[in-house]
């Protein structure tokens, strides 16, 4: 017991009775009750849920210097993606109880199997917009709802009429430097602005009222932009995902 608490910095703490404890104590504490017991794995089920933001960041880190010393097999259950991604070493990622991907939390960032598991990783959410595949003087374009195109990467597979959904995420959008140049740009309107200090976070709409788009990006800067203003956003071709009209994945940046 003694050597449990110490690892969960628990040792002040042996004479408190339970209604004196902080919520993180009180995680510490039940952890605690399983180390001791010595076991061949470690079971989490959503250990974070009840805890406020600042309480989450610190015992998310202690669980992992805890996993890290033991070196005790952990399954850990989330629905918290920066958990998934900032404490596993591999994901499992389930939907109404089958397996859409595993794989370490990068091969689940840069190459989600479909929608749903791009979706799941990463924060703000991934832009997904269906779109149809056109040709412009011999190069392929995604024409999206609101008639804009943006380019496409060399694909085989990819052919005139079919309809796919193209993946953005909010971090790889920037400022277009010259909206003039390539088709990768997509422009929008400013509908609300988030000053982190870090970054912006800038939730735009493109396209008519009636083929309106809903757009996020995250841009490593401070912009001093107000509502309703537009806004050109270009981004890399490779950080483009693309999926069938069914939401499985059909690229590999």
């Amino acid at each position: 017991m003694d050597d449990a608490a110490r690892k969960l910095n628990l040792t002040a703490l042996l004479d408190r009775y339970p209604k004196q404890l902080s919520g993180g104590q009180r995680q510490r504490v039940a952890m605690g009750r399983a180390i001791v017991r010595n076991p061949q794995v470690f079971l989490f089920d959503e250990p974070l849920s009840n805890l406020d933001a600042a309480l989450r960041t610190q015992v998310r880190a202690e669980i992992r210097e805890l996993h890290r010393s033991l070196g005790t097999t952990s399954v850990y259950v989330t629905h918290d993606q920066i958990e998934a991604m900032t404490l596993g070493d591999r994901i499992v990622v389930l939907r109404e109880g089958m397996v859409e991907q595993v794989g370490s939390p990068l091969e689940l960032y840069d190459a989600p199997a479909n929608t749903f598991v791009a979706s799941f990783i990463g924060s703000p959410s991934i832009n997904l917009f269906s779109a149809q595949v056109v040709e412009s003087g011999g190069v392929l374009l995604a024409q999206l709802a609101d008639q804009q195109c943006i380019a496409l990467p060399a694909q085989a597979g990819l052919q005139v009429g079919l309809s796919i959904v193209i993946g953005l995420r909010p971090e790889h959008l920037r400022l277009a430097s010259d909206p003039t140049r390539g088709q990768q740009v997509i422009r929008s309107t400013i509908t609300s602005i988030e000053q982190t200090g870090a970054d912006t976070r800038l939730m735009c709409e493109h396209g008519s009222h009636a083929q309106s788009l809903s757009l996020t990006a995250v841009l490593g800067e401070r912009l001093l932009a107000e509502n309703g203003q537009e806004i050109a956003l270009n981004f890399d071709l490779d950080k483009l995902h693309l999926f069938d009209s069914s939401g499985l994945r059909i690229s590999s940046p």
